[in-house]
């Protein structure tokens, strides 16, 4: 399995928040005024304060109390007005994260979904379904925090902490040299534990993804573990993988649960330093070096101290959102690496089309003709069209999956239309590999395949596998009922056409002693059906697509002696008249196949009809003689 290539914290957060803002371009900016608003109100407190202390000494020895009660009561009204509108920014932009929030989720979900569907199969069979799963659980969850909580408060606590900022640098200089002095401690603390926090939460997000894995794992192999009697061993494999998790996550957390603690202890000292900094600078009458000219006394340090707590505050409340950040960046960062895997490369330019044949020329139709053709277009803008026979060739192929280890080699297979082309040999001799590559799944490293007479890789993907039918040995049914099954093989097949495609599969006979017929629901793979019936509706599914080329690999491996006689009825009517490429470890199912080829370590050794097969006498006659079933 490849190793993931992992963004920088920065990098992620920069392409999270352009992405965001594709999603809600006007909503966006919107909140950001809001938010401004909330953080603006909410760091001007203390102004209000050293107005109000400063109108007190003015008038102290005055006693014109009349007057200075009309100044407060003035300034109260303003920072009344103030927090009102306050409240309501805050009320509006909360409203407005909630819909970013779930709606940005929603949509990354889909949009994970989509580019996952592009994915070759390579990907899925080279990492575990669970680990797959946690992109959409656990990682796209921990956004859901980051987005709606930690990005608006981080936000709010940097403009506060640049207002407050700037508001000491205006009071007083002398005073606010003392606090960026604890600032710059307070970073370093953050830098140190924030740090050891984000790589171990990152740490965390990747064994959660091979936990949810394992677990899926097990879930699926419940009843081998029960015949082999290995719940134990399962318990003690669990064991260490929950361990290694349970590792990561508390040494994320003590590092996360150490910072907040030490800020806030830093910041109640930074303020005893303040305190007496600011009564000796009075004590010695220092002059006052600010921005503002107010001479330094009461109504400048008593402010300070409510500025300084408030500046310590947010710089806390900046350090409370780091685990929900670098939980959120380590999700985020899993979800972009998940996006920015190669798409399946699609080359092909020759696409299929439904056709009508009119004294002898071939021309495209928007009508369901039955008959197909590849459509390719010429240098002068015309099209040029070719009717689909069924003529697959292989010649010289080679291929290995994982560029060291050979499967197949100079593989030549010659499918004439209408034939029925069989495959045997032991499990990995690459039966199924053939299949796989004529239908693009994997790419071969040298020869060519093509399909009447055109390269398979000059044939749009999507076209090719959509001329190609596929019965496989391990069956998967959709949630869904029975004829959503079916129709599977063609989303706009009338409910008339998907029974006539179960009654040539020979599924119309149990489907019809179902409880609710067709319409009966079939629930986690088809787990209320036997082996053999969810093997009857796949090829009912098959047969409702009508492909003119059809693979079944081991079609009827899990249906008994007396059910595989009326499915091979069913089979051998879908198969007339199309390519059929039979993959089977049953030899009695390949007999009527008009080539027969066996295959050993990737090498095709016998080729030719069961008849001179058998008057060979090689190895083939060995297995036919010596057992029906290959082991």
């Amino acid at each position: 399995m490849e190793k993931k290539r992992t963004l920088p914290n920065s990098k992620v957060m920069g392409r999270l928040i352009k992405l965001l803002f594709s999603f809600y371009p006007k909503l966006i900016p919107f909140t950001l005024v809001c938010i401004f608003i909330n953080a603006i109100v909410s760091a001007i407190p203390s102004m209000f304060q050293q107005k109000v202390i400063a109108i007190i000494e003015q008038n102290w020895q005055s006693g014109d109390w009349d007057s200075v009660s009309g100044e407060i009561l003035g300034l109260v009204a303003t920072l009344a007005v103030l927090y009102a509108i306050s409240l309501l920014a805050g009320f509006v932009y909360n409203q407005c994260m909630a819909i970013i929030t779930q709606g940005s989720l929603k949509k990354l979900r889909v949009k994970l979904f989509d580019e996952m569907q592009d994915l070759p199969i390579r990907y899925f069979d080279s990492h575990e379904h669970g680990d797959i799963m946690s992109y959409y659980t656990n990682d796209v969850d921990t956004l859901r925090q980051l987005i709606s909580q930690s990005i608006p408060q981080l936000m709010v606590s940097a403009i506060s902490v640049i207002t407050i900022f700037c508001l000491m640098m205006y009071y007083s200089i002398w005073l606010t040299i003392i606090v960026v002095g604890g600032v710059f401690v307070m970073t370093k603390v953050v830098k140190k534990v924030g740090g050891g926090s984000g790589k171990y939460f990152m740490k965390q997000q990747a064994e959660l993804g091979k936990t949810e894995g394992f677990i899926q794992e097990m879930m699926n192999g419940q009843k081998v573990i029960k015949v082999f009697n290995h719940e134990e061993a399962a318990k003690a494999d669990f064991d260490k993988v929950n361990d290694e998790l349970f590792r990561v996550a508390e040494k994320a957390n003590k590092y996360a649960n150490t910072l907040m603690p030490i800020l806030g202890n830093i910041g109640n000292i930074m303020y005893v330093i303040l305190a007496f900094a600011g009564g000796l600078l009075l004590f010695l009458k220092v002059p006052n070096l600010s921005f503002s000219g107010i001479a330094l006394g009461i109504s400048i340090t008593v402010p300070f101290l409510g500025m300084e707590k408030q500046f310590a505050g947010q710089i806390g409340g900046i350090s409370q959102q780091i685990n929900a950040i670098v939980m959120g960046l380590a999700g985020a960062g899993r979800i972009f690496a998940l996006m920015d895997e190669m798409p399946e490369e699609d080359e092909g330019y020759v696409t299929l089309v439904s056709c009508k044949e009119e004294n002898g020329q071939i021309s495209e139709t928007s009508e369901s003709t039955e008959m197909w053709a590849w459509k390719r277009a010429k240098e002068d803008g015309s099209f040029e069209y070719r009717k689909l026979a069924g003529d697959v060739v292989l010649k010289d192929v080679d291929f290995s999956y994982d560029g060291k280890h050979s499967v197949l080699h100079k593989v030549n297979v010659f499918a004439r239309p209408g034939q029925k082309v069989a495959f045997v040999g032991a499990t990995g001799a690459g039966k199924t590999t053939i299949t796989n590559l004529i239908n693009r799944f994997y790419e071969i490293q040298e020869g060519t395949i093509t399909y009447d007479g055109i390269d398979i890789k000059k044939i749009k993907k999507a076209d090719l596998r959509h001329s190609l039918g596929i019965i496989l040995q391990d069956t998967v049914l959709f949630t869904g009922t029975v004829m959503d099954n079916i129709r599977y093989g063609k989303l706009d097949a009338t409910d008339e056409e998907c029974m006539a495609a179960a009654r040539l599969a020979g599924a119309d006979d149990f489907i019809q002693r179902l409880p609710e017929g067709y319409n009966t629901k079939l629930l986690s793979n088809g787990s209320n059906l036997s082996q053999g019936q969810r093997q009857l509706i796949s090829i009912a599914r098959a047969a409702v697509a009508d492909p003119p080329v059809m693979i079944m690999d081991e079609a009827t491996s899990s249906i008994d002696t007396h059910t595989e006689a009326i499915v091979q009825r069913g089979m051998d009517a879908l198969m007339a008249g199309r390519t059929v490429f039979v993959i089977a470890h049953r030899l009695s199912t390949v007999q009527n196949s008009d080539v027969i080829m066996v295959l050993d370590h990737g090498n095709i050794i016998e080729r030719g009809s069961h008849d001179e097969l058998i008057a060979a006498k090689g190895n083939y006659y060995q297995l036919y003689t010596g057992a029906f079933e290959l082991e």
